[in-house]
């Protein structure tokens, strides 16, 4: 007789912040800036929130906001370079965060995208297509909490993303 077994779906989401600090042991450039330089606390997203707060006019609620979103899109984009994806405007600010603190970002890309750097091109003209919607859609599926707000300001209109270039976001 021969037994089948439903698996049950797996419904608990993806923590941003767990999956960025667990980076940390592969941050290898530039380390004393990144953990010990004055305001560190050798929390990775401590430090990018500190960072959001410090270069945009925001409450930390709305950095966590962001960064949480920025994060999601960042893994999910390494995790699935075969479907296309693309931000809005405010998530954009929090990819930008993960992608100008290089030490850091080059760790996400180790971790989560098998060491291969992900490049970020983006093209001169927003495009108006309802990817950003899709995207928060995608991210929900990959377990991750994709702030409906965050993603509806932006509605259809995409950052300038690329389509064509798989290994770039």
């Amino acid at each position: 007789m021969t037994v089948a077994l439903e698996v049950p779906a797996d419904t608990e989401f993806r923590d941003p912040r767990t999956l960025l600090n667990a980076v940390r042991p592969y941050v290898k450039e530039l380390t004393s800036n990144v953990f010990e330089g004055p305001g560190n606390t050798g929390d990775l997203y401590d430090r990018e929130i500190a960072l959001l707060l410090r270069d945009h006019t925001m409450v930390r609620n709305m950095a966590e906001r962001i960064l949480d979103n920025a994060i999601a899109y960042t893994i999910t984009a390494m995790e699935h370079p075969g479907v296309h994806l693309g931000v809005g405007k405010v998530v954009d600010i929090g990819v930008h965060q993960l992608l100008l603190d290089t030490p850091v970002y080059f760790a996400i890309c180790e971790v989560y995208n098998a060491g291969r750097y992900k490049h970020h091109a983006p093209l001169i003209q927003r495009r108006g297509d309802g990817i950003v919607i899709r995207t928060a859609e995608f991210l929900r599926a990959n377990r991750f909490e994709a702030d409906e707000e965050l993603w509806a300001v932006d509605g259809a209109n995409c950052s300038p993303c690329d389509s064509k270039v798989p290994e770039s976001h």
